[in-house]
């Protein structure tokens, strides 16, 4: 049983061994196309080993550790879906390493608890689109960072090795903008079920805890923020402030004594 867990992190790790081989240019696009079909298997195999682990026997259990896997997870299979039609070797490299060590953390790390209302599908479909949104935006926030450090180096005139593969500044800002739009849309679906399942099960469409106004709130500043890309052509420094901004306020709302009674517990 753990070393079926502990594959997806093995798989991980054997492929960013591969990739950091040197290799000719010729060899160059044939790796490309193997590194990403391998990298499709790895994925699908890490999703069969989540499932198992988050719904054993119809029934749903999660913790934080969990929540840290499906985030790398989700992490490399945004860069996997953009990979087919933009070169990302630089991020895969910075991505696998850290998936390796994320899909680990649930067997190392194994506490786990029943969740409350598990067997409602509206809280279900509730429960995976927070947790969705959460991790892409918590990406989103982790690449405006590694974006910052790009730029950073670039106006040094040099760029440390670890980020000389990086992607033009220009295609990591598509990246991030188009990682925060459908984190926007996820969220407001959570908002939109959350609200749906607070109607069904307490009797009001919604309750003002601490967490419903801080989401409610990060909702309005990501919302500006694609707003003023759109109408202002919002870019550079001002969009990774507003992106950083906006995932402080969200992280507020997940964070604290209410995160662990209400996400990791279970608890109302």
């Amino acid at each position: 049983m753990i070393l079926i867990e502990l594959l997806p992190s093995a798989l991980y790790a054997a492929l960013a061994l591969w990739l950091m081989r040197p290799v000719t240019d010729e060899a160059a696009a044939r790796t490309g196309s193997a590194s990403r079909l391998a990298l499709a298997l790895t994925l699908l195999i890490h999703a069969l080993v989540l499932s198992r682990q988050i719904f054993p026997d119809g029934q749903m259990r999660f913790g934080a550790g969990d929540a840290l896997a499906i985030m790398t997870w989700l992490a490399l299979l945004f860069y996997w879906l953009e990979s087919l039609s933009t070169r990302l070797d630089g991020l895969h490299m910075l991505a696998l390493p850290a998936a390796a060590v994320g899909a680990a953390i649930p067997v190392i790390w194994p506490g786990r608890h029943d969740i409350g209302n598990a067997g409602n599908l509206l809280f279900r479909a509730h429960f995976v689109m927070a947790m969705t949104a959460y991790s892409l935006f918590t990406l989103a926030a982790l690449h405006a960072m590694l974006m910052s450090a790009v730029e950073r180096n670039l106006h040094r005139g040099r760029l440390v090795r670890l980020l000389d593969n990086m992607p033009p500044l220009l295609v990591m800002e598509g990246l991030l903008f188009r990682l925060i739009t459908v984190a926007f849309i996820l969220l407001s679906a959570t908002l939109i079920t959350g609200i749906a399942f607070s109607e069904q099960v307490f009797g009001t469409p919604l309750a003002f805890s601490h967490k419903t106004v801080f989401a409610i709130a990060a909702w309005v500043v990501f919302g500006t923020l694609l707003a003023g890309r759109h109408f202002r052509g919002w870019r550079g420094r001002i969009a990774l402030r507003w992106t950083l901004g906006g995932f402080f306020v969200l992280l507020l709302a997940y964070i604290g004594t209410h995160f662990v009674l209400e996400i990791v517990l279970g608890r109302s």
